[in-house]
């Protein structure tokens, strides 16, 4: 099984390419970030077309999650209050960055954590907030099941060799303790990262900022992941970062993350 994840920055704007990549590189499952629209206006029908069955939940011109896949999901659900209690959740599942399902026994999860703008900001608040409610929803799922593939933009990259000039990093926005601390705590109920278990080399990103010719001097980022419980990591064969869409006219400023188990 492939699954596959990429914060497209809009559906719309990006179809053509995601149709493109889609057709070329079949995975079971595509985890969809930022696709920016309305459920009703959700291009459906084209990837209908291909052979996916398609769960979304999105909002307008911001977030939006979305997970194609060749087979029916089961269990799909939205937002942490499919686990959590409304005390607890608040008002966090009024942005759209949480959607789940099971397939095989194997529970998919698809985030968009939030960027925080600003070491220190009331938006950095917000994603620790955030974060530490991830934790909770992560722990009480995998009380539920054994088998979870957590996956999706993060906007953490957790070390300094997932930056391309880790100095100064501590004060900056994805990459400050604080966030790396928060996520380690996460990974500590029992989750890995997929990529790492192939690939230890730096240099290897899948974010590039549009300025400054981010791209072409690969001054990118690897805040896209997968985080695999034990089961399923030693079951793990592969973990790819597929840089070809990145170098199309207009790309997103992500590209995919595909793990094969």
């Amino acid at each position: 099984m492939k699954i596959a994840t990429w914060n497209v920055n809009s559906i719309r704007t990006r179809k053509e390419q995601v149709l493109a990549w889609l057709q070329a590189n079949p995975v079971d499952i595509l985890c969809l970030q930022e696709t920016k629209v309305i459920d009703p206006d959700f291009p459906r029908s084209p990837f209908e077309y291909l052979g996916y069955h398609l769960y979304i939940s999105g909002q307008k011109a911001y977030n939006g999650v979305a997970i194609f896949s060749r087979q029916p999901l089961e269990d799909v659900s939205l937002g942490f209050t499919a686990i959590l209690d409304e005390n607890t959740v608040q008002t966090f599942d009024e942005q759209k960055r949480v959607i789940a399902g099971t397939i095989d026994g194997i529970r998919v999860i698809n985030l968009y954590v939030p960027n925080g703008a600003s070491v220190g900001s009331e938006k950095y608040i917000y994603k620790l907030s955030w974060l530490k409610l991830l934790k909770e929803y992560l722990q009480k799922t995998l009380e539920k099941t054994p088998n979870i593939c957590v996956c999706g933009d993060f906007n953490i990259a957790l070390e300094d060799r997932d930056i391309h000039d880790p100095i100064g990093r501590e004060n900056h926005i994805m990459a400050s303790d604080t966030e790396r601390q928060a996520l380690k705590e996460i990974l500590d109920l029992g989750l890995a990262d997929a990529f790492r278990k192939f690939n230890t080399e730096s240099g290897q990103f899948s974010w590039w900022d549009y300025r400054a010719a981010s791209f072409p001097r690969n001054k990118g980022w690897r805040i896209d992941h997968h985080y695999l419980s034990s089961s399923l990591y030693e079951k793990a064969k592969s973990c790819v970062i597929d840089k070809t869409p990145r170098k199309l006219e207009k790309p997103s400023d992500h590209t995919p993350v595909i793990v094969e188990l």
